[in-house]
């Protein structure tokens, strides 16, 4: 079965025959598939009210575990956003009644960003849906196949997920 990477490929290949042009065959069809990740998520995040950086924030709160709250700052390290962008986000998800702001017991000066009943409610219905998505965009692939897919995915990502600072 062709696709679109191979046809780039070959006119590559025919072009600029003095170029080894193999590493397209592996990172365009990861940047395509990208780009179809993206728009799957658009879709099951637009099915619940959401945006693509509310979910980023609601989930994160949802993954912390009960009572479902941070601190800005572990926020920011969950979602990779500037402290100014985060308090953005902190407003608008309150006003939506998605999160609130608490005293943070331990830190007379320090906020926690808890989740709220609906935004609790928000993020699990939209992960179920992206996870609909996301098993549709894998339905080609049987298990080991996606096992395999995951690894060799994971040996290239760590070394960028693993970069101090």
């Amino acid at each position: 079965m062709e696709d679109e990477v191979d046809r780039l490929v070959a006119a590559w290949r025919r072009e600029r025959p003095d170029l080894d042009v193999e590493p397209l065959e592996v990172l365009s069809r990861v940047s395509r598939l990208a780009r179809h990740l993206d728009r799957a998520r658009r879709l099951a995040f637009a099915e619940h009210s959401l945006e693509p950086w509310e979910f980023d924030v609601l989930t994160a709160l949802r993954r912390a575990g009960s009572p479902y709250q941070l601190s800005p700052g572990q926020l920011l390290t969950q979602t990779l956003v500037t402290s100014g962008t985060m308090t953005n986000r902190i407003d608008r998800l309150a006003k939506k009644g998605l999160v609130e702001r608490l005293p943070d017991p331990s830190d007379r000066r320090g906020v926690l960003v808890r989740l709220t009943d609906e935004g609790q409610d928000r993020a699990d219905q939209a992960l179920a849906g992206l996870l609909d998505q996301e098993r549709a965009i894998l339905a080609e692939l049987s298990t080991a196949q996606r096992s395999e897919l995951a690894a060799v995915l994971r040996q290239l990502t760590a070394p960028f997920d693993n970069i101090p600072g």
